[in-house]
């Protein structure tokens, strides 16, 4: 049987008018005679009756006193409830549905708590609706531990849910619906000329998410792309294509590819820069330094190593905690608050000469001061003050040529 999983987010089954949305999304792909999984996250977002916030603030009014298993139980009833709704639906609308919690639709995962991993997806329930013609909707963001207790995923883990079942069932596409047209070129809500990008690669989408763009989960693109499973990103509200994301190699046969070397910008605010250094700083110093962060569970990013010491970047959330612990090692760190750090993306820019030099010129013509850089083969970070992040991404998307892209992919195409 040839599938496709459907996942449906928040926004998207907030209310009866946006779960109407979703019924034509059904009703348009039960027509192709393919088997249909549906999964579904919790309505809506915090503030509204059932989404997994508001269900958090439900305990944290208590003191957040829940043990982590008795917390998975509350948060794994979002996603249930969403379930329930939209099956009620699909079924007076003449649609015979069923619908199945994350572990009865087979994902069995480890003992973690609040962040749990799949370690496998028996499909077979699944399976035996969809031969007898049903559509089947499962509770995404969830799954059961091979003794029986319920767990959840983490954020972004209906993503993970969606793409997990597509590789366990072999689906043809997993179309993950959301409130945007697809993936841009950068956010939209900070850059005006932001664009819709046809087409990306899986290693691309998993740098831009991993670096701050909430379209998808890096986890989810991850099992996808193991599996060899092509993914959509598109809108519930309207019926566009949307994004594909597929091999590299599969992304250059598409219609309208263009040979760029950056696809897109992403970002993360509420950035602290640390700076350790030493004239005659001693032989450990760095191992000192990154094994306190790590025993204390801080995470480290925008590393630069020196024999005189270190520069990282932490979140603002444990600057005091981190600056705490280097004073207590004996080092006087320097603390640089309110940074942004902005990730320039692209399968293209790998052994490409200048694209460096294009980031330096366009952020010195604003007058934009690069605080630190890194870089790996798809991707250039570049640290700078979050007063001036937003210029800084309005900057480098206008000098790589980002706001052309629809309209070189329509001529392309018209051709």
């Amino acid at each position: 049987m040839i599938v496709t999983v459907q996942k449906f987010g928040g926004t998207s089954v907030s209310d009866e008018q946006a779960r109407r949305h979703v019924l034509r999304h059904i009703v348009r792909e039960r027509k192709t005679g393919r088997g249909l999984v549906v999964v579904v996250s919790a309505m809506g977002r915090r503030g509204e009756p059932y989404a997994t916030d508001t269900l958090l603030d439900l305990i944290r009014q208590n003191g957040n006193s829940l043990p982590a298993r008795e917390k998975d139980l509350l948060l794994s009833c979002g996603e249930i409830i969403s379930a329930s709704a939209l099956t009620s639906l699909l079924n007076a609308e003449g649609i015979p549905a069923v619908a199945l919690t994350g572990g009865q639709a087979g994902i069995v995962t480890d003992s973690r708590f609040g962040s749990a991993h799949i370690l496998d997806v028996n499909p077979s329930a699944i399976l035996s609706h969809l031969e007898s013609g049903k559509v089947v909707v499962v509770a995404g963001f969830q799954g059961r531990t091979e003794d029986g207790e319920i767990t959840t995923l983490g954020r972004g883990g209906s993503d993970t849910s969606a793409t997990a079942l597509g590789a366990a069932l072999r689906a043809a596409m997993v179309d993950i619906f959301t409130d945007v047209d697809g993936i841009l070129t950068a956010d939209p809500r900070i850059v005006r000329d932001a664009r819709p990008l046809p087409v990306v690669s899986y290693e691309e989408i998993s740098n831009m998410a991993s670096n701050g763009a909430k379209v998808i989960h890096p986890r989810a693109v991850e099992i996808a792309m193991k599996a060899g499973i092509p993914i959509r990103v598109r809108s519930t509200f309207s019926d566009g294509e949307g994004t594909l994301v597929t091999y590299a190699e599969a992304v250059r046969r598409q219609p309208g590819w263009i040979d760029r070397t950056v696809t897109g910008l992403a970002h993360f605010h509420g950035v602290t820069q640390l700076s350790v250094t030493l004239d005659n700083a001693p032989y450990d110093l760095q191992l000192r330094v990154f094994r306190a962060m790590a025993a204390n569970g801080i995470s480290v990013d925008l590393i630069n190593v020196m024999p005189s010491g270190v520069h990282y970047t932490v979140k603002e959330t444990d600057t005091s905690e981190a600056v705490r612990l280097l004073r207590e090692l004996g080092f006087e760190p320097r603390v640089r608050q309110n940074c942004a750090k902005l990730s320039v993306i692209g399968g293209g820019m790998n052994g490409e000469p200048g694209v460096m030099a294009k980031i330096v010129e366009a952020l010195t013509n604003r007058q934009i001061s690069i605080l630190q850089s890194a870089d790996s083969n798809t991707t250039i970070w570049v640290l700078v003050s979050e007063a001036e992040m937003a210029d800084a991404l309005e900057a480098l998307h206008a000098a790589f040529g980002l706001h052309l892209t629809t309209s070189l992919l329509e001529e392309d195409i018209d051709r």
